[in-house]
């Protein structure tokens, strides 16, 4: 399942993720949402895996007129955005952080685990002060514990039990100045494109 956005195209749902409303399956999807994956975390204490480390030193270009193609991971890819409900409140909350800073949005996409937005420099602030703002607002509203009376079929299944997650996002965002029309048009059609090389979808307009 994706979302996808910009000139040209809407956004929908595409595919649905089915998932075991067990017992034993909601525990398991518990275990791994605080662990990550166990057996990896295993190696990793062994010693024998590398965890990936945030690069230090990472330089920002601002003041320059480009616009600017920015990607952001979920908590160690977890696939926090499967469902159409937390993917539509990522569209909305994009949209509020927009009528806010005045930045254009030129394209987007909404991958179940990372998201990518090609957006101009804000009238207010920075990419930066955009970018904290919208990765705080999704954060705060997707973590909020469900209501317990909620009806199974509006749960944002498999991951309703992000609220327990440490965090939402991977630490900081990578951000690459696009400062003419090819690397525009390469940047867009990259965005586009990303569901179709994952396989959820057969054709971008999907």
């Amino acid at each position: 399942m994706c979302w996808t956005g910009g000139p040209g195209f809407a956004f929908r749902k595409i595919v649905s993720v089915s998932f075991s409303n067990t017992t034993a399956a909601r525990k398991l999807w518990v275990k791994i949402l605080n662990l990550g994956c166990p057996v990896l975390d295993a190696f990793a204490r062994a010693g024998l895996l590398v965890q990936p480390v945030m690069p230090k030193g990472l330089r920002r270009h601002y003041g320059l007129r480009h616009l600017h193609f920015i990607t952001c991971s979920c908590y160690r890819r977890l696939p926090l955005f499967s469902s159409a409900s937390t993917k539509n409140m990522f569209v909305k909350i994009l949209g509020e952080v927009r009528d806010r800073y005045r930045f254009s949005l030129a394209g987007y996409v909404v991958m179940p685990n990372h998201i990518h937005v090609l957006i101009s420099e804000p009238a207010k602030g920075t990419p930066s002060t955009v970018m904290q703002v919208l990765k705080q607002r999704v954060a705060r509203r997707l973590r909020r514990r469900p209501r317990k009376r909620m009806l199974s079929h509006q749960l944002w299944l498999p991951f309703r039990h992000a609220h327990i997650l440490p965090q939402f996002w991977q630490p900081r965002f990578y951000d690459f100045n696009v400062w003419s029309q090819t690397k525009f048009v390469e940047k867009l059609h990259y965005m586009h494109m990303n569901p179709v090389k994952r396989k959820l979808v057969a054709h971008p307009r999907d």
